[in-house]
């Protein structure tokens, strides 16, 4: 998972209420199994459907931010959904709240999920929607706008290490807890020798051998 601290770039205006996984990445695409590519299945029938849809507009084209309205990526749990946005170059998305799913998942894919409202939130739409450019810094827990506006955003202190050490789930755990792990195997191996599977055991060939 590749780090996130410092961010700056354009960001995509979908400010549409609402808008579930099954929007972002439809269902009838669950069978690919490759991540790389997926973005661009995001938005598939908005794209298809709505000539001004904003990721049909060559201004976004390189969107670094996605702003979006009110519960974002709420239904399904598919985490397509977060892989596909990512696909397209999208680290940040801000909206005015999330499904809860959808939230966790940002986290797990290297996609920091930020909700702002009232006055601040219709500031960063306004920035989209004039193709200005934002900026974060995860240290600092600021995302900067044009006019120098600076909005600070919560994170919790594990999802922010994670994201600025670039480790998914099973990387926080080996960084947080290789000892106790190590100590763990060590002593069952001594109390429950069978559970330890040796060259031997697996081979039948290498008692031959012998």
């Amino acid at each position: 998972m590749e780090k996130l601290d410092k961010l700056t770039g354009i960001a995509v205006p979908i400010l549409e209420n609402n808008i579930d996984t099954d929007v972002i990445f439809p269902a009838r695409f669950l069978l690919i199994a490759d991540r790389d590519g997926l973005g661009k299945y995001a938005f598939h029938e908005r794209k298809r459907h709505s000539p001004d849809f904003a990721l049909n507009q060559p201004q976004y084209a390189n969107a670094t931010f996605l702003v979006a309205g009110k519960s974002f990526g709420t239904g399904s749990s598919r985490e397509q959904a977060v892989w596909a946005i990512a696909d397209l170059g999208v680290r940040c998305v801000i909206a005015r709240s999330f499904g809860e799913i959808f939230f966790a998942n940002c986290f797990k894919n290297g996609v920091l999920p930020i909700v702002c409202a009232g006055p601040e939130m219709a500031k960063v739409e306004a920035a989209a929607i004039a193709g200005q450019n934002l900026s974060l810094n995860l240290s600092e827990q600021i995302i900067s706008l044009p006019d120098c506006t600076a909005l600070p955003f919560d994170i919790s202190s594990y999802n922010k290490r994670a994201l600025l050490s670039g480790l998914d789930e099973a990387g926080m755990i080996l960084q947080d807890d290789i000892a106790t792990i190590e100590a763990y195997e060590k002593q069952r191996d001594l109390t429950m020798p069978w559970l330890s599977l040796t060259k031997t055991a697996t081979n039948p060939a290498s008692k031959m051998e012998d």
